[in-house]
């Protein structure tokens, strides 16, 4: 009998012994409670409390947790009943406040969340509540973490997950984008026709540029081939006045030593004088001026000289 009941204090020594052991995981935190009354945090690792006098009144998380709340209805500004569900991004900073300041911390953000939202959206139409996402996570953010400062909270992010408005806004909001993606490809399209245009326009313009300067520079060409004709004929021209001279000059120069070989007869000069001046005569290009003294001087040599060849 004896030994039973030894086996049986010792049981309960043991039991006594493992229940004052408490391991904290990283993560979390205990909240102990001594005779009924807030004792101590227990921090992540191995501590000890004594049996039927501290008592584990709660396990809190120090990790960042999320809170879905579900899809709340709300009225906008114009009257229109719309859905709205949001997710609470949140950690506990103060595990004893959020244990002693209020029963449940989680109801808690709800319920501040979905009021505050309430007023927030009811002072905008619809139109701002859908294009305005990012003002009111931001005003649902400040308005919620003030609240929750006071049981220990610190509120990190509010996001709205989604925004469905009745079926019949929603009906005419898919026609209204219908139109607008009907209007933006009818401005596409006018806008690439317009530029179509605008370069045919230009490449047509180019082209008759281009023309009108192989045109210019034809013109120029034919002006210049026609000068270097003009100035080749006159070249010609003039050389061929030149070979005439030269062949004056040359005739002369032979009267003259003719003239000089055979005497200074008045005759023979006035013969060679006279065959000198029809070979003159001969070439269209050369005219005489003579005075009439000179002209009948002439004619009365060119008869001595008919004369002479009539008596030979």
């Amino acid at each position: 009998m004896g030994k039973v009941v030894f086996i049986i204090l010792l049981v309960f020594i043991l039991m006594i012994i493992l229940s004052s052991i408490k391991i904290v995981n990283t993560g979390y935190v205990y909240i102990v409670e001594r005779f009924g009354q807030f004792y101590k945090v227990l921090e992540p690792g191995w501590h000890f409390i004594i049996p039927l006098v501290d008592f584990v009144r709660r396990k809190i998380s120090t990790k960042q947790q999320i809170l879905d709340i579900q899809p709340q209805n709300v009225i906008t500004q114009d009257n229109v009943k719309i859905s709205i569900d949001n997710v609470i991004f949140y950690k506990i900073m103060a595990p004893r406040d959020a244990v002693y300041n209020i029963e449940d911390f989680k109801a808690g953000i709800v319920y501040s969340t979905i009021t505050n939202m309430r007023n927030i959206v009811g002072n905008m139409s619809l139109d701002e509540v859908l294009s305005g996402r990012d003002k009111i996570n931001n005003e649902l953010l400040k308005v919620v973490d003030e609240i929750t400062d006071a049981y220990g909270i610190k509120i990190l992010s509010v996001e709205i997950k989604n925004i469905i408005p009745p079926a019949e806004i929603q009906q005419a909001m898919e026609k209204q984008m219908k139109a607008e993606r009907d209007k933006r490809a009818s401005i596409l399209q006018a806008e690439g026709q317009k530029q179509s245009e605008i370069a045919i326009a230009e490449g047509q313009k180019q082209s008759k540029i281009l023309q009108a300067e192989a045109e210019k520079e034809a013109n120029i060409r034919r002006a210049e081939g026609l000068r270097e004709s003009q100035l080749l004929e006159a070249e010609g021209k003039a050389r061929a006045i030149e070979a005439i001279a030269i062949a004056q000059s040359e005739a002369i120069r032979k009267v003259n030593k003719s003239i000089l070989d055979s005497g200074t007869n008045e005759v023979v000069i006035a013969l060679k004088q006279v065959e000198a001046l029809q070979e003159m005569a001969k070439n269209p290009a050369n005219k005489l001026i003579l005075p009439n003294e000179t002209l009948s001087t002439l004619g009365n040599v060119a008869a001595i000289a008919e004369m002479i060849k009539e008596v030979k």
